[in-house]
């Protein structure tokens, strides 16, 4: 059990609060339902034609076209495809890489009095 958690606690707490979130909106949904049919005068039922689970239904499949669709599309979308020059594309830390490598080679080549005078009184080792 310890290795599970270790291994997959981020999914297992995400699991978690989305189960929870959704028997929060089934609960408060069914609470807000029976409510509105004793206004009418009629009572609440689950299913039928007039039955709770539709209006539960539109309201889950609508939190999760708006919601978790979207977030699963970036995510999806942004480990297979790259933005030039964003902080997931490869080619902008090549680049930070290349340019870090030229400034390395740039002082390597510079003597001690040439460093010394660029950067102030920085010890020549």
């Amino acid at each position: 059990m310890k290795r599970l958690w270790r291994g997959y606690n981020l999914g297992i707490v995400l699991l978690a609060l989305f189960l929870a979130s959704w028997v929060g909106q089934t609960w408060t949904g069914w609470r807000g339902f029976v409510a509105e049919q004793a206004s009418h005068g009629q009572s609440a039922h689950v299913f039928g034609a007039e039955g709770y689970v539709w209006g539960w239904g539109q309201a889950t499949f609508e939190n999760w076209q708006s919601e978790f669709l979207q977030l699963l599309t970036m995510v999806v979308l942004t480990a297979y495809l790259v933005y030039r020059g964003s902080p997931e594309s490869k080619d902008g830390q090549e680049e930070m890489r290349a340019a870090i490598e030229r400034i390395e080679r740039r002082l390597a080549e510079m003597t001690a009095e040439e460093r010394r005078r660029a950067f102030g009184r920085i010890s020549a080792d």
